[in-house]
C-alpha cells in the first residue's frame, strides 16, 4: 500500500486529465463549434491548457482565443450549447485511458475502498465515459460541475461526497492533475495526491504543493 493511502477511506478522483486523456474528443468538440462560427480552429495544444475549470468555460476561452475578444453572452451560450451536442455524440472516440488506471481501481475497490468521481465536466457526460471503459460500477458516487451549485476549487463537493459516505475529512483523499483538484482538496481538509501528466494551464502541477505525487495511479497499489 502507498503511504499517502495510510487510514484514507474514501478516495476522490477527478476525472479529465487524471483518469482519461479526453483532450482529443474535447478539442474536436471545440474546434467544431468554432466551424459553426466560421472560426479557426483552435487545436489540441490550445485545448490542453484551457480544460479544468467545466465545459462552458472551455468554450469561453476558445471564443475569446479565436475572436480576439470576450464573446457576448448570447454568443456564448449558443456556443456552449452546440459544443454538448457536437461532444455528447461520441465523447469516447479519441478518449484513452491513462496507464495504470485500470488497474489501481480494480485494486482499490478490491481493498474496499469508497471510491467517487468529482469532475467539473457536466454530470450527463460523465456516465458515458465511465460505461466505455467498463468503469461505471467502480464509482459509488459522481458528481458534475453541474450537480451542486459549486463546483472545484470550492471545496463543497468533496464536503458533500464526504458527508454522503459518513467519513471523516482526515479519512479522505482528492486525486488529480491541476491546481483546482488540490486547492479543492486542501480547503476541504482532505490529504492530496497529484498526477503530473493531466491538464494544468501549463503549469506543474507540484507547484501547487500537493501532499504527495505519483507519476502512475498504479503506484498506489
Amino acid at each position: 500500500m502507498h503511504p499517502m493511502l495510510a487510514d484514507i477511506r474514501l478516495i476522490c478522483f477527478d476525472l479529465d486529465g487524471t483518469l482519461v486523456d479526453s483532450v482529443p474528443d474535447l478539442s474536436a468538440a471545440v474546434d467544431a463549434v468554432l466551424a459553426d462560427f466560421e472560426l479557426p480552429p483552435a487545436g489540441e495544444a490550445k485545448v490542453r491548457d484551457w480544460v479544468g475549470n467545466g465545459s462552458r468555460k472551455l468554450v469561453e476561452r476558445a471564443l475569446a482565443d479565436a475572436m480576439g475578444t470576450p464573446p457576448s453572452l448570447e454568443r456564448l451560450e449558443l456556443g456552449h450549447a452546440r459544443f454538448l451536442q457536437h461532444y455528447g455524440c461520441d465523447p469516447t472516440a479519441r478518449t484513452r485511458l491513462y496507464p495504470g488506471v485500470r488497474e489501481a481501481l480494480d485494486a482499490l475497490r478490491e481493498e474496499g475502498r469508497i471510491l467517487a468521481v468529482v469532475t467539473n465536466k457536466p454530470f450527463a457526460l460523465i456516465q458515458p465515459i465511465l460505461s466505455a471503459f467498463g468503469l461505471d460500477d467502480h464509482f459509488a458516487l459522481c458528481l458534475g460541475g453541474d450537480s451542486l451549485p459549486q463546483k472545484k476549487p470550492d471545496p463543497a463537493p468533496l464536503w458533500h461526497v464526504a458527508e454522503r459516505f459518513g467519513q471523516p475529512v482526515s479519512a479522505c483523499l482528492m486525486v488529480g492533475d491541476s491546481r483546482h483538484d488540490v486547492e479543492a482538496g486542501r480547503a476541504a481538509g482532505f490529504r492530496t495526491l497529484a498526477v503530473p501528466y493531466g491538464y494544468n494551464h501549463g503549469e506543474p502541477v507540484r507547484d501547487s504543493r500537493p501532499d504527495g505525487m505519483v507519476e502512475s495511479l498504479a503506484e498506489l497499489v
